[in-house]
């Protein structure tokens, strides 16, 4: 099985899905500002394993400061998070991230520089090994929520390759498969990036899952056509309101599902929720190169010198999702209270950044 984001000995190791599917390759990152490039260049992508590489950043980094002084080591990692922080600006769960490994530093003011870095590096270790057990817990919650002999939409790719592991959308469809459904998936093209294309179809094939590809156009007439059954996305930030915001396109399929009554699931773990967030349209939506749309692998595609359009994500609103799908709990209409409701118990988990 392969390995989205690992600590080694050597490094912050990750997948390139740049290349995927062409090439299973893996990199090796040896400091934070390597880190913080590969997340902005989308070597790693998806808000759960960001917001696991950008801890590893975070480790990796404080590893390489060389003072013994404390407050000159944390003013230098305020720097490090700074950096990290700045890479993309619209998955919340970077900042959680980036957050949980400052609230370390916070709380032991007493230790040494050699302690501290200790602390981060485990810190990190287990935020990579949570994200794992909290997709699998996200599976188990939503896998009810599928029909055996039933079909699933995807878009974009939230599956083991966007988390630590297992995934959250694909994390509800392998857990309906383990508990004995028989699932079939259509996961659409995703342009410009081509998620759904080379990673969502790439890793569903490998784990022998039934996955056809199609186009992002398609989606509406096989609808209509009585062909897809449910639709379930993950997420990159949830609004307190339950506005989602996910990749670019999602809010088209969330219009075509409520258009021909299917059911919307939104899967996403706690650290993806802000409520300080109070509604979507104050999400920040990240606008990444137009080459990415005028060319396919280095290809131009579209007419030289053209105005091009690149925001990377949209909102769907709340009024357009059946439920949304967490490690503690599916929750439906009215969000906000709902969501508020799962961090009851666990006020510092909050991504209330």
């Amino acid at each position: 099985m392969f390995k989205t984001v690992e600590w080694t000995k050597a490094g912050v190791v990750m997948i390139d899905q740049r290349v995927l599917p062409d090439k299973e390759v893996y990199r090796t990152y040896k400091d934070y500002k390597a880190v913080a490039g590969a997340i902005k260049d989308m070597v790693v992508r998806g808000a759960p394993a960001i917001g696991v590489a950008a801890a590893f950043g975070v480790a990796i980094g404080a590893l390489k400061i060389k003072t013994k002084d404390a407050k000159a080591f944390r003013k230098e990692l305020g720097i490090i998070s700074s950096l990290l922080a700045s890479t993309r600006p619209t998955a919340v769960n970077l900042f959680w991230g980036i957050e949980r490994m400052r609230r370390v530093v916070d709380s032991n003011p007493g230790s040494t520089v050699a302690q501290l870095q200790k602390l981060l590096v485990d810190e990190a270790i287990l935020i990579h090994q949570e994200d794992i057990a909290i997709c699998r817990k996200i599976g188990s919650n939503g896998a009810g929520l599928l029909k055996d002999n039933s079909t699933a939409l995807t878009h974009c790719n939230a599956g083991a390759l966007a988390t630590a592991g297992y995934g959250t959308a694909l994390g509800v469809i392998r857990g309906a498969i383990e508990a004995g459904k028989k699932i079939q998936v259509f996961a659409d093209e995703t342009r410009p990036f081509l998620q759904g294309a080379r990673l969502t179809a790439w890793e569903l094939n490998k784990d022998g899952i039934d996955v056809t590809l199609i186009t992002d156009n398609m989606a509406g007439w096989m609808m209509k056509k009585g062909l897809i059954h449910s639709v379930v996305v993950g997420a990159d930030r949830i609004a307190a309101n339950g506005d989602t915001a996910n990749k670019i396109g999602t809010y088209s399929v969330a219009v075509l599902a409520r258009e021909n009554n299917i059911p919307f699931y939104v899967a996403a773990p706690l650290s993806t929720i802000d409520l300080k967030m109070k509604h979507g349209d104050l999400i920040p939506i990240e606008e990444r190169a137009s080459s990415e749309v005028t060319h396919i692998k280095g290809k131009r595609i579209a007419p030289e010198g053209i105005k091009v359009r690149n925001p990377a994500f949209d909102v769907t609103p709340a009024k357009f999702v059946t439920a949304i799908i967490t490690e503690k709990g599916v929750v439906r209409a009215p969000y906000l209270k709902g969501l508020k409701g799962l961090f009851a118990a666990q006020p510092s988990s909050c991504s209330c950044l």
